[in-house]
């Protein structure tokens, strides 16, 4: 396991989900497993070999350490976790199917991680060993107190040294409490140095006018020009930030995506190929297996960001093919996609 230590900061959730497609309405049983944005990137990391550390507060209950048994068993770092508040978050998710659009259903009001305040969490000791802090606009979104607590780790990360990343991560549905993300996500990022999201994030928070990524099939050719005007105008508003990641998805139907991605750095665009996935088995998680990717492929590869770009892209691809929230690939399987075949056959 390499050295480097990347933190990640954020809230996980019990999931759950009917079988078979089933809508709420249909079902008696629900399918339980753990996710969250930040937990995800965690785990991927973790699984590519890496230190990885997740931040976040549990309550006091059986539920909660059940969690913390599940990051265990992927090798992701719980010693700054947190323990106290009321409940863990929950969501319900009804699967999309053909031309079915997914539902979601969060219940996270007064979880442990909603009434999360500034003052808890020691980061100058959790950062102390780490390379890398990585947080999103998901955490920022919950409450006030949430997005203050991500203001004052990434104070400390800076002071530190830390390499900081924000996944845009826009949700629309989270911002109750006052604020819009286009008020409080750019004084965040500002002090960040690398960029994560989509075209309609970077649209809805930053104001910009960005190209469609309309593919239909695997021969389709993004419009790099207009993602590297973009980017640069991205990189001109943040001079700090030094890598600036879009991710590019086309969804034909619920079971048939195509994704790839784009990367400026050093004043020039990187892009990859198109993955065309038509038989998607669960698309939840797919956005931060392709940052864990990426910040994986940045942290040791740091000389050959077109590999960082490829890498990322590939663990989007395969995350597609299994359930749940978290990437289930090592660094060795990711990369062999990366550089070879998307046949899919079987492999002696």
């Amino acid at each position: 396991m390499n050295n480097q230590k990347i933190v990640t900061f954020g809230e996980i959730m019990l999931r759950l989900t009917p079988p078979d497609y089933l809508r709420f309405n249909q079902t008696n049983l629900f399918r339980a497993s753990y996710g969250g944005s930040e937990a995800n990137v965690a785990v991927s990391l973790a699984n590519f070999g890496l230190r990885s550390e997740f931040i976040t507060r549990l309550p006091e209950n059986r539920v909660a350490d059940a969690c913390l048994d599940d990051l265990h068993r992927y090798g992701v770092g719980t010693r700054g976790i947190l323990r106290g508040g009321k409940r863990l978050g929950l969501y319900y998710m009804e699967e999309a199917a053909a031309m079915r659009t997914s539902h979601v259903v969060y219940d996270r009001a007064d979880s442990a991680f909603d009434t999360l305040q500034p003052g808890m969490i020691d980061w100058r000791t959790l950062f102390n060993d780490a390379s890398w802090f990585h947080w999103s606009g998901i955490s920022a979104a919950v409450s006030a107190d949430t997005a203050a607590v991500c203001a004052e780790a990434i104070a400390v990360a800076r002071e530190m040294g830390l390499t900081v990343s924000c996944d845009i991560n826009y949700r629309k549905n989270l911002w109750k409490y006052g604020k819009e993300p286009q008020e409080v996500l750019p004084p965040l990022m500002e002090q960040c140095d690398i960029f994560f999201g989509t075209d309609d994030e970077y649209e809805k928070v930053l104001g910009m006018h960005l190209p469609k990524f309309e593919a239909r099939d695997a021969s389709y050719q993004p419009d790099t020009a207009g993602y590297e005007r973009t980017s640069a105008e991205v990189a001109a508003r943040f001079p700090r930030c030094r890598g600036i990641v879009f991710g590019l998805r086309s969804v034909l139907s619920a079971n048939h995506h195509l994704i790839s991605g784009t990367l400026y750095t050093g004043g020039r665009l990187l892009s990859t190929r198109v993955y065309d996935i038509d038989n998607v088995v669960d698309c939840v998680g797919v956005g931060d297996a392709f940052v864990g990717g990426l910040i994986y492929g940045m942290a040791e590869h740091a000389g050959d960001m077109q590999f960082a770009l490829d890498f990322g892209t590939a663990a989007c691809a395969l995350k597609n093919t299994v359930p749940g929230d978290y990437n289930q690939f090592t660094a060795e399987e990711v990369a062999q996609l990366a550089r070879g075949s998307v046949s899919g056959r079987i492999a002696r």
